[in-house]
Formats: C-alpha cells, structure tokens, sequence
C-alpha cells in the first residue's frame, strides 16, 4: 500500500464486523445528466416487492433507494483498461438477513427474482455478501442520505487498507457516523471488491466536504488513485 500525504492519514475507528447476510442488486434503469439520474421509472413495484421480503423468515431489513447525484469519484481510466464498465446504478435493492445461510436461501426465492426483472433495466450488479468491516450499522431513516461506493481494484488486501484510511478522513472530515463494507461471498461477481454503503442525516454534512475541501482529493482521490482503485460513490435516497 502506498499512502499519499501520509500527514492527513488517521485511521478510522472501526466496530467488529457484523455476522449478517447481504443481498444487493443494483440496477441501471434510466440516464444520467452529468451528475444527476433521469428518467427512472416508477420504483412502486420494486417497493411492494421488497416489503414482502421484509416479512420472509431470517429477513431483517429489504430497503429500496432511488439514485439522486454522483460526487466525485476517482478511476475510470483503470475500469477501462480492464474492460469494466463504471457504475450507474440509480437504484438499489439492498436485504439484510440474519446470516449468510439466509441470504443465500433468500437469493432462490422466486419473490426475490422477481424484485431482479421487475424493473427496465439496460444493466444490472447482483451479489450475495457479508460485511468486511463497519464503523456502524447503517441507519436507514427514510430523510437520511445513502452513500453506495462501488470500489474496483486489482489487489482487495490493499483495497480494505487504504479504505480504512479513506474512511478515517470521511470520519474527521464529514462526521460519518456508520458505514458497512459489502464484500462479495466466493464464487460471486467481482466487478467491486467491496461497495462500500453508509448515510449521513442530511446532504450539507458531507457533500461541501467533497467540493470544497482540497485535502479530499489531495488524500481521498490522491490515495485510490495511488493504489489502483476505482472508487464510484452515487448518493441515494430511500424510497
């Protein structure tokens, strides 16, 4: 691991790893002008689908997002190189169950296969998965704004260790309050080593962060960029 401007570097202070299970299906449903989602259709369906997963056995949580702006992000000419393309996603059906065996029991239900062709869609990203590392379990209040970072690189060891610098400066910079790695289960896709999902109470805690502060892309942008990572962060609303 390389770290650029190794004087900003602080560690973030994380929780132990949660023993749940993750099913995540993002979708690419509509277009993007610049950093803003157009034409996403109804999400109506996908939500009263996802509320019938809610109430299956090991179900904790089934949570619909709608796609709301792309803020800066680092990458896209290693995605190329690699034949990638870079995400799109404008919405997101994220399952939290009670463990492992229940994410991938969940995953052959006929209601969740449906919840995955329910919407027109040009491109979608499946995954089963467990959580890597945390600062907190993600609150999931309907006015919080949601962070899905779809992380690519060629070595995740190094990944996961320039990640928890990155989210040291998001936590001293921005007051993150939660964050949950997603990590693919063997055998899954791999496009992202990891898809990083967080939230913070309202857009003005972190977004003039990104825009405004030199040092995210003097360190943030400056250490994935360093270290072979393609990071892809879309802001979310729930549903």
């Amino acid at each position: 691991m390389k770290l650029v401007n190794d004087r900003l570097a602080v560690k973030a202070r994380l929780a132990e790893p949660n023993d749940r299970g993750y099913l995540l299906f993002a979708a690419e449903t509509g277009t993007w002008r610049g950093p803003f989602p157009t034409s996403i259709p109804s999400l109506d369906p996908l939500k009263a689908i996802a509320a019938e997963l809610a109430a299956r056995p090991g179900v904790e949580e089934a949570t619909v997002f709608r796609g709301r702006l792309r803020p800066p992000g680092e990458g896209e000419a290693l995605l190329a190189a690699r034949g990638l393309s870079p995400a799109r996603y404008d919405v997101v059906l994220l399952v939290r169950t009670t463990g492992l065996a229940s994410a991938l029991a969940l995953r052959d239900d006929p209601l969740y296969g449906k919840a995955t062709t329910v919407l027109p869609a040009r491109r979608t990203h499946q995954i089963a998965g467990r959580n890597a590392a945390r600062l907190g379990d993600v609150d999931h209040r309907p006015d919080h704004a949601f962070l899905f970072n779809y992380f690519y690189a060629d070595n995740d060891e190094v990944l996961l260790k320039v990640w928890e610098y990155t989210a040291g400066w998001f936590q001293a910079k921005t007051a993150l309050p939660n964050s949950v790695l997603l990590q693919p289960l063997e055998g899954e896709r791999a496009d992202y080593g990891i898809i990083n999902h967080a939230s913070w109470p309202r857009l003005r805690t972190f977004l003039p962060g990104l825009i405004f502060r030199p040092t995210f892309r003097r360190f943030v942008l400056a250490n994935f960029k360093a270290n072979g990572i393609a990071a892809q962060p879309i802001i979310y609303r729930r549903v």
